[in-house]
């Protein structure tokens, strides 16, 4: 076991690479120059934020018994009464929380307060998120999602991404669009931070899924059965999750390349984080066939899911609800086509000749985790609006979320002037975008 505890050591460190810098770099380029501090710091205090609490009440929300929507949040504050050899769980656990109340921000970059988005991490991750980790993951028999329902979902595409998605919906709604949206083509700035991210994201990403896996019962009170069990699960998630982000990318750019004649690096970018999200719930579920074929589809999706919000005028500034809810959601409900009997659920989904059982479970939870998140994100939100309100001055917004919220740019070039005197241009301010040929 040793070696197990050394390998989720690494697990926990990719994931946590995830949010910063990964998931940093992946929305600062796709930012206005303006407001890419702001983003950046976004991700940087919510893992701040998160990480504090949930070792704060979090673990205990999740992890301390019994309940349909929470456990105890007071039997391990602290971690009160944790062994300190489980502490390694406590904080793979914890990386996963971060990730997810980060992503949210993506949907209202470039307009809201800093002290809102403060304000709002904690109570999203109490109110929300804790409880929904502990519907999905913790397993416990009356647990609502995993427990009451069946619904498999190895690796986070309800309790990450669907449950981020419908929060970036929720706020891109209640926040509102940005001056001039989409009036004003509002691209990224930096297409070469946004790729470098998702890279980043790539590889963090075999932390998040092959350092989910969950021993059975028989192989805890065997060695050897353990070890099999260790290769064979972490084999299967390390292809797939591999094999699903390839066939994401083609399935996006196809897509893109019919709809719009060109396909981008953006495109690729966003099929790579596509196909991430579509198969984290099934990537122990499925084979490598059923992978491939979950990634094609997502990518697809994704990429014609995107191009809504302009018909439906919702300013989802960085496409999260289009590439985490739709993905999510496409990979939670696919497992119950793909899902074979040789996989972690044991559970043959309907193209394995194993009925419709498996798929209802799946759909079941996909609306427990859209109407408990939209809920009470709603009421969160609306909260906020009212009380320390979420925008930031028209003014401030024209001028950059980096100037306002920080007092800061991203880039200050210093260029010398006759007799040595030097002229400061804060491009944060006012550097025009690329023009890209991006979606945004």
């Amino acid at each position: 076991m040793d070696g197990y505890y050394a390998f989720m050591l690494v697990a926990t460190a990719f994931v946590l690479m995830m949010t910063v810098p990964a998931l940093a770099l992946f929305y600062g380029g796709m930012s206005r120059s303006k407001s890419v501090l702001n983003m950046i710091m976004m991700s940087f205090v919510a893992a701040a934020i998160v990480g504090i609490l949930y070792v704060a009440v979090g673990w205990s929300m999740g992890w301390s018994g019994e309940g349909t929507f929470f456990a105890d949040p007071f039997a391990l504050v602290m971690l009160n009464g944790v062994e300190t050899s489980d502490y390694i769980y406590v904080m793979f656990q914890m990386t996963f929380a971060i990730i997810t109340v980060a992503l949210i921000s993506g949907a209202i970059a470039d307009r809201v307060k800093f002290s809102a988005w403060v304000l709002f991490i904690p109570i999203w991750a109490v109110l929300v998120y804790f409880p929904m980790a502990h519907m999905v993951f913790s397993c416990t028999d009356d647990s609502l999602i995993c427990g009451r329902i069946g619904a498999q979902d190895y690796a986070g595409g309800t309790a990450v991404h669907i449950n981020a998605g419908v929060a970036a919906l929720v706020l891109a709604v209640v926040v509102g669009k940005r001056i001039s949206w989409p009036k004003d083509k509002m691209r990224p700035h930096n297409l070469t931070l946004t790729m470098l991210g998702a890279g980043m994201l790539w590889l963090g990403w075999y932390g998040f899924n092959v350092g989910s896996i969950v021993f059975s019962e028989e192989s805890l009170a065997d060695e050897g059965l353990l070890m099999e069990q260790f290769y064979s699960e972490t084999g299967r998630t390390f292809a797939n999750t591999t094999l699903a982000t390839m066939a994401a990318i083609l399935g996006w750019l196809v897509v893109e390349r019919l709809m719009h004649g060109k396909a981008t690096s953006l495109g690729a970018a966003s099929g790579i984080v596509a196909g991430l999200v579509a198969i984290t719930p099934a990537a122990g579920a499925v084979d490598i066939e059923g992978a491939l074929a979950i990634g094609a589809i997502a990518g697809a999706l994704c990429a014609v899911a995107v191009g809504w919000k302009f018909k439906l005028g919702l300013d989802d500034s960085l496409d999260v609800v289009g590439v985490h809810l739709v993905g999510g959601i496409a990979g939670t409900v696919l497992i119950g086509f793909f899902s074979t009997s040789d996989g972690a659920g044991g559970v043959d989904g309907l193209f394995y000749g194993g009925g419709a059982d498996s798929l209802v479970a799946q759909v079941l939870g996909v609306l427990v985790a859209v109407g408990y998140s939209g809920v009470i994100t709603l009421v969160i939100a609306m909260a906020i609006k009212f009380t320390l309100g979420w925008r930031m001055d028209e003014e401030d917004e024209v001028g950059g979320a980096d100037l306002s919220q920080h007092g800061e740019s991203a880039y200050d070039l210093h260029t010398g002037v006759g007799g040595g005197v030097k002229s400061s241009v804060v491009a944060g301010a006012t550097a025009a975008a690329p023009n890209t040929g991006a979606r945004t």
